[in-house]
């Protein structure tokens, strides 16, 4: 019974090790992800589900502006809002920002649940090779006896 609970105490311990290097990897990379695809149209579809009011319809609007490099010099870019567009083609509501982060919070969480997947795969064995280390160690050599 002792060698399960030290095998599951040291799996979760790897686990945990394992789950923060793999999203050391895992999470930058789905954020730009999620960054990149943010203004596409099956973002502004998913994510206006959650921010538009009933009745409304998720549209993507994308206008120029202009922005700053790393020299305060400016430049042209293309900004995106998400508009919620009514029946009679009212806006209701714009959100400029909100939805972005929505949609770069769901990559975020599927790789979270990717790392946490790829850590198990790794820490079951690695727990299993820990607890047999650990129980070598205790038993008493014959030779001392």
């Amino acid at each position: 019974m002792k060698s399960a609970t030290t095998g599951a105490i040291s799996g979760c311990l790897v686990w945990v090790i394992a789950c923060g290097v793999i999203s050391m990897c895992i999470l930058p990379v789905s954020m730009a992800i999620g960054g990149i695809t943010s203004s596409s149209d099956y973002a502004i579809n998913f994510t206006g589900k959650f921010i538009c009011p009933g009745g409304t319809t998720p549209e993507s609007y994308s206008y120029a502006t202009t922005t700053r490099d790393e020299n305060g010099n400016e430049q042209p870019s293309t900004a995106y809002e998400l508009h919620c567009v009514a029946a009679n083609g009212e806006i209701l509501k714009n959100d400029p920002v909100g939805y972005a982060f929505i949609w770069i919070g769901v990559f975020v969480l599927v790789g979270l649940i990717v790392a946490g997947g790829l850590a198990f795969l790794l820490a079951a064995p690695a727990g299993v090779l820990i607890s047999k280390l650990l129980n070598r160690m205790k038993k008493p050599n014959i030779a001392e006896i």
